[in-house]
């Protein structure tokens, strides 16, 4: 994917609220990490349509896998029907250790 502009990175974005609290079960907190990534890039001027690339971090490759609809309509409702480069990489543990998710965006502003 080539893009050309100002780059705006989202680090590392879990499914926590705003009061700090992390949604249950898969689909929930990668919906909540979603809405995380789009409130970031809202704030920087940008939407999810300006993402060129995703990295999710999973706790288990079987979870993430079981869940297509789920996953898709919560994708869709939060990102559209924007889909960038996307990799999806299953880790052994995050920071907090209740996350089952944590996901990474790079968006670029046109110039």
């Amino acid at each position: 994917m080539r893009a050309r502009g100002e780059m705006v990175f989202v680090g590392g974005m879990i499914g926590q609220d705003e009061r700090g609290r992390l949604a249950e079960g898969f689909v929930a907190q990668t919906k909540q990490a979603l809405a995380n990534i789009a409130a970031v890039l809202a704030q920087a001027g940008a939407s999810p349509q300006h993402i060129v690339r995703l990295t999710w971090y999973v706790r288990d490759m079987d979870e993430y896998l079981a869940n297509p609809q789920a996953l898709g309509a919560a994708y869709r409702e939060i990102m559209g029907r924007y889909f960038p480069a996307m990799a999806v990489v299953e880790v052994s543990r995050l920071v907090e250790a209740e996350a089952r998710v944590e996901i990474e965006a790079t968006a670029v502003l046109p110039q």
